[in-house]
């Protein structure tokens, strides 16, 4: 074989070994790389985390048990105190009025009118503690107490067959989780937790799924089978991001 074949004949060899490896190295807690990247269409790199990041949040869905708990603790464990996280300073943590607060619903609900504080206090109630995990690298065991999602779902007459929840917050923040993990027993619409700071009125606590998916200051629930992103998931995190 000429030089210059054996070359380009080595060139192909090695793109197919690093296709191999690529492919090979896949896993669950791959997507960690991600953190700090933007995805760019035009930019062959990023296109390829972009892929293992699809193929990541599949991956993550199959394996997902919806009957598996997350490991939960006695008030002795609590952190004290807990520590604030947002992509925001903690002197700019928005005031939200209770006593006007509405509940806004929309997308695939029957029944979208608005739910004040009250009338979400009444439904049955029930709390946990359980470890909030950061991607950053922290974690710290909190208390959290509301209305268990799957029960308010149901009660406004959410399509349960729909692929995605959707959150919009007061602090302007968006996130979405499937609905899988949407009806887990442990997911919470969580109204009275640690320090009311952290997400009053109304939060999402999920404890099989990163910090980044609890989405505090709700203001607004909405059920679909487009994909809505999230603020991190639309910078690059893994929008699965769960157990």
């Amino acid at each position: 074989m000429k030089p210059s074949r054996l070359s380009a004949f080595g060139s192909k060899v090695a793109r197919l070994e690093r296709r191999s490896f690529i492919k090979q190295s896949l896993s669950l807690g791959a997507l960690s790389l991600l953190s700090g990247c933007t995805l760019k269409d035009d930019d062959a790199v990023d296109r390829l985390l972009s892929a293992m990041s699809r193929f990541n949040d599949k991956m993550q869905a199959a394996l997902f048990d919806p009957t598996k708990l997350a490991p939960t603790y006695s008030e002795a464990d609590l952190t004290t105190p807990f520590p604030f996280n947002a992509y925001y300073e903690e002197k700019d943590v928005p005031f939200v009025d209770g006593e006007s607060y509405r509940l806004q619903l929309s997308g695939l609900i029957a029944d979208k009118r608005p739910w004040c504080l009250e009338e979400l206090r009444a439904l049955p109630q029930s709390s946990q503690i359980t470890r909030l995990v950061c991607v950053e690298g922290w974690s710290a065991i909190g208390k959290w107490r509301g209305v268990a999602f799957r029960h308010f779902l149901e009660r406004i007459g959410a399509d349960l067959t729909a692929r995605y929840v959707g959150f919009r917050c007061a602090d302007k923040y968006y996130s979405s989780i499937d609905m899988p993990s949407a009806l887990h027993p442990q997911t919470l619409l969580a109204l009275d937790f640690t320090d009311a700071k952290y997400g009053y009125p109304l939060r999402l606590r999920i404890p099989t799924k990163l910090g980044f998916k609890n989405p505090k200051f709700i203001h607004e629930i909405f059920v679909t089978n487009d994909y809505p992103g999230g603020y991190w998931e639309d910078k690059g995190y893994n929008w699965f991001s769960g157990s």
